[in-house]
């Protein structure tokens, strides 16, 4: 058994590793090669055979999605929001629901799911994906605001995604009644809670690596931030608040340490290479997995229905979020143009791929559906937004200045 998982290990990483090289020579987002490395290692060759209620799978999407939300936190500077907050407070919060809604109404009409399940695939695939947008700003240059404005909504909504998610799975496994009363104190109480205990979690890890006097762990920086990743997350889940809040909230104060009168200067390029490699391996067990987990005939089944619910994701809710939650921040002064990149750039990515994952181990009605479904969105959004994202820049002159 233990050889069995380590061939499994190795194969994916080896597939991951062929799948990133050629993306790179085709200058296609890896997400993509990932996808389509799972989907023939596992539909077609059946190398991978991994269910996804199996321990080892919801090991590799929980720890997964824990230290890229804490990494996803820890590049975001607070000193870049000040002039933009409003707007990604906006699309973080209200714009996920918002997004959420549209996909529901959309998956209703069109896949003939009940409401809870609706909404719940709506939670699902509501977040966009700093893992995938970051990657794809490091090849274009776009205007500073307008490009930390996208990463840091992509960062915060990840773990409102999260949350959202796991308070619908509660009413459509019968944990939670359904009103919006119960709903919205649920919701407030399980953010809340993820802050409070990631800002804990996330300050003392921090003082016990770059105190000058309490730093007692500073010859073990990376060790401790993977340390702090998971144990936010892990004490968030223990007591019943929301873990992927918490281990985001931990990054993003391991990001803006000097806030705190830290130094962590000294250790930033070993933090920065230990980081990028972990969320990289990472994205490609989870996405690999993913794609050997497709089920060819449900995905053949819905797919019109599926691609319809996906227009209305790409080009109905998407718009209409960006509309709803940027124009009423009139300090930001976002121009037409801002607001159509905005519309467009939202790949769907790693911690929609990991929720989906989670709810087809619990063994939920229609995860099958959910799951092609996401597939699908990250799929399409990454290959016909990711790869159009410099095009589209240049079109609508929203390239910074050189």
């Amino acid at each position: 058994m233990v050889q069995h998982w380590l061939f499994l290990f190795i194969l994916v990483c080896a597939l991951g590793m062929t799948a990133g090289r050629l993306a790179s020579r085709l200058k296609l987002p890896d997400v993509a090669l990932f996808l389509c490395a799972g989907l023939a290692a596992g539909g077609l060759f059946h190398w991978i055979d991994l269910p996804g209620g199996s321990t080892a799978n919801q090991l590799i999407l929980t720890a997964g999605s824990a230290l890229i939300l804490f990494d996803g936190g820890r590049n975001i500077r607070l000193g870049g929001l000040r002039a933009v907050w409003p707007t990604v407070a906006l699309l973080s919060v209200p714009g996920v629901l918002v997004t959420c809604a549209a996909v529901a109404l959309a998956a209703h009409w069109w896949l003939g799911l009940d409401y809870p399940y609706a909404f719940l695939l709506g939670a699902v695939i509501a977040s966009t994906d700093p893992a995938t947008l970051i990657p794809v700003f490091k090849q274009v240059r776009i205007r500073t605001r307008l490009r930390e404005t996208v990463e840091s909504e992509s960062a915060f909504n990840d773990a409102t995604g999260s949350i959202v998610t796991f308070s619908v799975l509660a009413v459509v496994t019968g944990t939670s009644e359904v009103s919006f009363s119960s709903g919205a104190l649920d919701f407030a109480a399980s953010a809340l809670g993820g802050i409070g205990i990631g800002l804990a979690v996330g300050v003392a890890a921090a003082f016990l690596v770059a105190h000058a006097n309490l730093g007692v762990l500073r010859d073990y920086t990376t060790i401790a931030m993977l340390v702090t990743a998971l144990g936010a997350y892990l004490l968030g889940d223990y007591w019943h608040v929301s873990g992927f809040m918490a281990t985001f909230v931990a990054g993003l104060i391991w990001g803006n340490a000097p806030l705190l009168k830290l130094n962590m200067a000294g250790k930033r390029h070993e933090l920065e290479h230990v980081s990028d490699s972990v969320t990289l391996m990472m994205r490609m067990l989870i996405f690999v997995l993913l794609g050997s987990q497709v089920d060819f005939a449900v995905i053949g089944a819905h797919l019109w229905p599926s691609l319809a619910v996906i227009a209305v994701f790409m080009l109905v809710a998407r718009p209409l979020t960006v509309l709803l939650c940027a124009l009423p921040d009139r300090r930001a002064r976002w121009t037409w143009r801002e607001l159509a990149f905005m519309c467009w750039v939202r790949e769907t990515g790693v911690i929609p791929a990991a929720l989906s994952g989670m709810v087809a181990g619990l063994g939920v009605a229609h995860a099958d559906v959910i799951a092609s479904v996401t597939f699908l969105a990250v799929l399409l959004t990454i290959l016909l937004q990711a790869s159009t994202t410099a095009w589209l820049a240049r079109k609508l002159g929203v390239e910074e200045e050189r």
